[in-house]
């Protein structure tokens, strides 16, 4: 993860480079952390959990990527951490789980879908509890 402070601005300025600095949204209200791109290693464990499930597909998407199942998001990488798609009716009780908070990009949970953080999908076991969840969610709905 890189910090606003570890970037050498003062030099690329002064090389010719043109420097922006866009706020990219908040993953939380307690601390500022920006993820600048998604992991490429776990989006690779997340193929591999996948196997060769039917009808999934990828879509960059909330600055990180995302995996369908027949046209509904099933989850995806964000940044180290992965968003898991778990519908209403389980979105309570998955949030009581370890290493979980809400989806949240502008101030508003998106109720249904989760964070798992990195911590919860160290283990591929883990990591693979999670897809199948985002998976079942996802095939239950009727294809796009």
């Amino acid at each position: 993860m890189l910090s606003l402070q570890s970037l050498p601005f003062d030099r690329l300025m002064a090389n010719g480079f043109r420097v922006q600095i866009r706020s990219l949204p908040k993953l939380n209200s307690h601390e500022t952390r920006y993820r600048l791109a998604y992991n490429e290693e776990l989006a690779l464990r997340i193929r591999q959990a996948l196997g060769e499930q039917d009808g999934v597909t990828e879509r960059k998407m909330f600055g990180g990527l995302c995996f369908m199942a027949h046209g509904n998001m099933l989850g995806g990488v964000m940044g180290d951490d992965i968003i898991v798609r778990v519908g209403a009716d389980r979105y309570e009780d998955t949030l009581k789980q370890p290493h979980t908070r809400e989806m949240d990009f502008t101030g508003r949970p998106m109720r249904g879908f989760v964070v798992v953080a990195s911590e919860g999908i160290a283990s591929d076991e883990d990591l693979n509890e999670w897809v199948q969840r985002g998976v079942r969610f996802a095939t239950s709905l009727p294809p796009k």
